[in-house]
Parts: C-alpha cells; sequence; structure tokens
C-alpha cells in the first residue's frame, strides 16, 4: 500500500503526503527489521520534506518517530537535541495526539 501510495504522491505531484509516506516506510521498514540505515534513511527524509514544504505537524511526526528510533539504539541525547526544538514550535494544539507523544517522548528523554 505504501508503494501505491509513493507512486500517487510522486506521479500527480500530490507531495503533500510525501514527508507522511516516508515516515511510514521507516515505520513498516523497522517493523519488518530492516536495516537501521534503511529506516534511519527513511524518517531522514520525512524530516528533510518536511522542513521544506514548512509543514510543522509533518515535521512533528518525522521528528519523533526519529527520536524514537535513536532513543532505542542508546542516542538519547541526539533524539531530545532533535525533538525539543520542534515541539518548540508548538505553541497551541497541546492537547492533539501527536504533540501529546511528543512531548511524552521529551519528557522520557530529559530522564
Amino acid at each position: 500500500m505504501l508503494a501505491k501510495a509513493r507512486e500517487i504522491v510522486g506521479g500527480q505531484d500530490e507531495r503533500w503526503w510525501s514527508a507522511e509516506v516516508s515516515r511510514l516506510e521507516g515505520d513498516l521498514t523497522r517493523m519488518q527489521g530492516g536495516t537501521q540505515e534503511e529506516v534511519q534513511r527513511c524518517y531522514l527524509s520525512a524530516l528533510e520534506t518536511a522542513r521544506e514544504q514548512q509543514a510543522k505537524s509533518w515535521e512533528l511526526r518525522a521528528a519523533t518517530s526519529l527520536a524514537r528510533f535513536w532513543s532505542d539504539q542508546g542516542k538519547r541525547l541526539e533524539a531530545r537535541d532533535l525533538l525539543a526544538p520542534v515541539c518548540g514550535w508548538f505553541t497551541e494544539g497541546f492537547d492533539t495526539p501527536d504533540v501529546k507523544h511528543a512531548k511524552a517522548l521529551l519528557e522520557e528523554l530529559a530522564t
């Protein structure tokens, strides 16, 4: 399904969803036991695309996924340094699931 989504996103210039598709590819690759390099490549692609589009919600999702991945690898400082500034941009919407999840991960990384 993600391959089909990638095809649609690329073929119709529907780049709005591109960052999220890359993030989901990272999640799927991770669940299927892909290499750390493959997983990180997907998350970094999602993060880069979101930043290019100035899509803060997609960037928050990508940063949260990458931070969780790094944290699980023992790279807690790098994860916190990535996620903290992205969380800091949000001055409203604190009750949304994405912001709640990111803030909870950030708190976990601070301990």
